[in-house]
């Protein structure tokens, strides 16, 4: 059986079982529970709910921009017509190309963690979505990843635009930023992604879209959010 290390231990004495704390309490725990030597993420953990009165069940798939951005670092691959190519370098691209990254990501070299792509190259890209879609790599124009401004692209990923995606249980987990950021600008960025979730509620739910709402940070234990 594995044992918990020491500093795990005296983590677990600032646990609060049963009860909903405001989310500045949980993010000062957290970030207080955050003493490893890496910069760890602090995350929120979200569960909402999919029923509707009619039709299928919902699922939510869209981007949340950060406002203080969400200190991680993605490594940016452009797919584009040649002519763009300078466009996304200057623009601070990691991997820029066109044919020769279509056959790159044929051959499954996949050194990047988002992938940019024009609407012009959709066409060559999508017989590799088996491929790009189980790897979240797939450019979808909802996401921001299909783009003719590839400098406005480039830049919001930089930023702190962040993916979400529910599962079939209606859970959905994000990053909103590092235990170096401040509890006022974690705060910010954590009632930001609250509210933009909750715009994405349909009229057909009733009720409370967001049931239960947890912080937590990579190494820590997580915090059940009440009121702000």
């Amino acid at each position: 059986m594995k044992k918990n290390s020491k500093r795990y231990k005296l983590i677990l004495k600032n646990t609060i079982k049963d009860k909903k704390i405001s989310a500045k309490e949980a993010l000062e725990f957290v970030k207080k529970n955050s003493t490893t030597k890496f910069d760890e993420s602090i995350d929120v953990s979200l569960n909402i709910n999919l029923k509707q009165t009619k039709g299928g069940d919902f699922s939510l798939r869209t981007v949340v921009n950060l406002p203080n951005g969400s200190g991680k670092k993605n490594k940016i691959a452009v797919l584009c017509e040649a002519d763009k190519i300078d466009e996304a370098k200057k623009a601070g691209a990691d991997v820029v190309g066109s044919d020769d990254l279509i056959e790159k990501i044929a051959a499954r070299k996949f050194n990047f963690t988002k992938l940019i792509c024009t609407p012009g190259m959709m066409g060559k890209i999508g017989k590799h979505g088996k491929v790009l879609g189980p790897k979240g790599l797939m450019p979808n124009p909802k996401l921001g990843t299909v783009a003719t401004d590839l400098t406005k692209a480039i830049k919001d990923i930089k930023t702190g635009l962040v993916e979400i995606r529910s599962d079939k249980d209606g859970n959905l987990a994000s990053t909103i930023g590092r235990k170096s950021f401040s509890t006022e600008k974690l705060l910010d960025n954590y009632n930001h992604f609250i509210e933009s979730v909750k715009k994405e509620k349909p009229d057909t739910i009733k009720g409370e879209f967001i049931r239960n709402t947890f912080l937590t940070s990579t190494m820590g234990i997580s915090y059940k959010v009440g009121a702000k």
